[in-house]
C-alpha cells in the first residue's frame, strides 16, 4: 500500500510560474482595496469592476505554464498516494498532471451562479455583466471572497488526517482556516516546510527547506522514505 503524501501549497509555488500575488506592498491588490474586489459586498456594490479583476487573472493564467515544482508533485503520484490541497486558484498543479487537487478557495476557470453555490460551470473566457446560469442568475467567479465560508475546509482536514507524510510549499501557513489544518495531522507525521524564508523553527519532525519550490520540492522528495 503506497503512503500517503498531503502537499498543502500557496501562492509561492505559482509564483514561479510568473502568476503574480497581486497583493502589493502596502496590501492593495492591484491597486484595489481587497475588499473591493475580493468580498460580497464589493461584488454587489460594483460586480463590474470583480468581474474585470479575475478576468485578469484568468487571462494572465492562460499565458503561464507549471514550473518543476508542480511537475515534481505530479511525478511523485508514481510512488506515492498524492493528496495536494491549495489555497491557489490556479490550475497548474492539473495542468502538470496531479490527479487528487482539493482547491480550498476556489477556481479561476469555473464559475457559479449568485443564486446557487452547487451550480458551478467551466470558465475560461471573460466573465461579464449579463451573463447568466440556466434560470437566469447572474454568475459570478467561483472563488471563496473574505467573509465567505471555505467549503472544502473539511474535506482538507479528512485529508490531512491521514497523511504519511506533510509537504507545505510556497504558503507560510499563517491564514486561517488553511494555518489550522497543521493541528490535524499525527503528531509524529513528518513535514516538510519548503520557503525561501520560512516562518517556522525546524525540529525533530519539522524538516526546513530555506528554497524557491522550483529547488525545494525535489529536495523533500528525496528526504521521503
Amino acid at each position: 500500500m503506497k503512503k500517503h503524501v498531503v502537499v498543502l501549497t500557496g501562492a509561492g509555488i505559482s509564483a514561479e510560474s510568473g502568476i503574480k500575488t497581486f497583493r502589493d506592498a502596502d496590501g492593495l491588490w492591484e491597486g484595489h482595496d481587497v475588499m473591493q474586489v475580493a468580498s460580497p459586498e464589493g461584488f454587489r456594490a460594483n460586480p463590474e469592476l470583480v468581474l474585470d479583476f479575475y478576468n485578469q487573472r484568468r487571462r494572465q493564467l492562460k499565458q503561464v505554464k507549471p514550473n518543476k515544482a508542480h511537475y515534481d508533485l505530479a511525478e511523485l503520484e508514481k510512488h506515492y498516494d498524492v493528496s495536494i490541497v491549495t489555497q491557489n486558484i490556479d490550475n497548474l498543479h492539473e495542468q502538470a498532471g496531479s490527479t487528487n487537487v482539493v482547491h480550498l478557495h476556489g477556481e479561476l476557470f469555473k464559475v457559479r451562479s449568485t443564486a446557487n453555490p452547487a451550480d458551478i460551470t467551466v470558465w475560461t473566457e471573460d466573465l461579464k455583466l449579463g451573463d447568466t446560469c440556466k434560470l437566469g442568475h447572474q454568475l459570478r467567479p467561483h472563488i471563496v471572497w473574505f467573509g465567505e465560508d471555505v467549503p472544502m475546509i473539511e474535506t482538507a482536514i479528512i485529508i490531512c488526517q491521514t497523511a504519511d507524510h506533510l509537504m507545505i510549499v510556497g504558503t507560510s501557513m499563517q491564514v486561517y482556516p488553511a494555518a489550522g489544518l497543521l493541528h490535524y495531522i499525527r503528531s509524529k507525521t513528518p513535514v516538510y516546510f519548503i520557503d525561501p524564508k520560512p516562518a517556522i523553527s525546524q525540529t525533530v519532525n519539522v524538516k526546513v527547506i530555506a528554497e524557491r519550490a522550483t529547488t525545494g520540492v525535489k529536495k523533500a522528495i528525496s528526504m521521503l522514505r
